[in-house]
């Protein structure tokens, strides 16, 4: 992947004396830890649930909660190195070259329909919005979307740009956003937003045509290759097999030597390239959000890469230990990074990136998570900026009511960019 600007390193050169102070012997000693509490017992791995959770201690080695971290620009490279070590994101080329394949105005808004070309795969699709008539650079915001069980879809899920959305996908915003698609909400205050489909949703899909080894089942409907994809039957079809296919994909990934949150963190970051070489855009001022799915990509998007100046994470925080005793099977293969959970918790992924600012919004009665260990991460993300002195450059909030980001959340998270970006 080469050199990253924001780690003295290169990619191929993880090795270093911190890391081999974290040996395996260390490690595994970890076993003989006293248990934490609430893990002895029923799991969803039965009485495994309480030996796998003793593994890890708390706090991990490259917690900055450890008492051998005091310096946060030494552990922020080390951390941040075994976390891109973890990951492992695959070579995603130079900065892409972007087509405009459309321009237009809708509701108030400039719109840019966009499109790239990675290493791999078929072009990414994008939309661009930004307010009508504004003049930059402004402020900016990647718009993560959702996983949603819904791989057909990306983009889609949180712009509009036409007022005539199909009906499938004003049912995934009335659902996940109160009806608003918050891409343009956010683009309304004063932001060039930037959403694009990421790795196996929407345009970067995998299409029917293209497997082989493999039986589709009834998505293949009639024989034909995308057979009315628009049909909302047909799609659901193929999110249900999509939804299978996660576990053919994700050991893909490993046996390649990568990730998903790798791949969906090498093409992020394309994404915050091409954000930075706009005019329009004030490249010290971007931040990036989304929700369930948009909120992991945060998670590893905001701890990985520091041109992300303000983050906000909307239905996904919890704890590895949540994951490993509660609610792994509530979760998309795509939040796992093998061996990560030896050195940090979950939350201290998004941690990495303090002091810059970053705002974590939950439900209450998610039931993706478990109450306590929201609480748990919370907690940590508190004692990781308090310790780096930035207290007031990190908040959580709950709200009542399921998985969602809904329309006082949106405030929320659009006041936070503000407070942040708006200089």
């Amino acid at each position: 992947m080469g050199t990253l600007p924001f780690l003295p390193v290169s990619m191929a050169g993880f090795s270093t004396d911190a890391d081999n102070a974290y040996n395996a012997e260390e490690i595994t000693g970890n076993m003989a830890a006293e248990l934490l509490p609430g893990t002895a017992g029923k799991s969803i791995i039965g009485q495994y649930g309480s030996w796998a959770a003793s593994l890890v201690g708390d706090p991990a080695p490259l917690s900055f909660r450890h008492d051998d971290w005091s310096d946060l620009d030494q552990w922020k490279v080390t951390a941040g190195r075994k976390l891109l070590e973890s990951v492992a994101p695959p070579p995603a080329g130079a900065v892409p070259e972007v087509t405009v394949e459309r321009q237009y105005n809708y509701d108030g808004l400039e719109i840019e329909e966009l499109s790239w070309h990675l290493p791999y795969g078929r072009s990414t699709k994008a939309i661009l919005l930004k307010p009508q008539g504004a003049n930059g650079p402004l402020p900016a915001i990647l718009g993560l979307h959702d996983h949603g069980g819904n791989k057909y879809l990306g983009k889609r899920k949180i712009t509009r740009v036409s007022a005539d959305t199909p009906g499938f996908v004003l049912d995934h915003q009335e659902k996940s956003y109160e009806g608003l698609a918050w891409a343009n909400e956010a683009a309304r205050r004063g932001y060039v937003v930037l959403v694009h489909d990421t790795f196996a949703f929407a345009s970067r899909r995998i299409l029917y045509g293209d497997i082989d080894g493999i039986e589709w089942g009834p998505c293949n409907v009639d024989g034909k290759s995308d057979a009315d994809p628009e049909n909302p039957a047909n799609i659901a079809l193929y999110n249900t097999w999509a939804g299978e296919h996660e576990n053919i994909m994700s050991k893909t990934l490993f046996c390649a030597g990568t990730t998903w949150p790798g791949v969906f963190l090498a093409e992020d970051m394309k994404a915050v390239d091409i954000l930075c070489n706009r005019k329009d855009v004030d490249a010290a001022r971007i931040g990036c959000g989304g929700l369930s799915g948009g909120g992991l990509r945060t998670v590893y998007l905001g701890g990985a890469d520091p041109r992300i100046k303000c983050a906000v994470c909307v239905g996904f925080m919890s704890t590895w230990n949540d994951f490993l005793l509660n609610k792994s099977y509530t979760h998309t293969w795509m939040t796992y990074t093998p061996l990560l959970p030896r050195y940090m918790d979950f939350p201290e992924i998004l941690g990495i990136r303090a002091p810059l600012p970053t705002l974590v919004l939950n439900n209450s009665d998610d039931d993706l998570y478990t109450l306590p260990e929201m609480q748990r991460a919370d907690r940590i993300l508190k004692e990781v900026y308090t310790k780096a002195g930035a207290n007031g450059r990190y908040n959580a909030r709950f709200y009542p009511g399921p998985h969602k980001f809904d329309r006082q959340m949106q405030q929320d998270a659009f006041a936070w960019f503000d407070r942040w970006l708006q200089v």
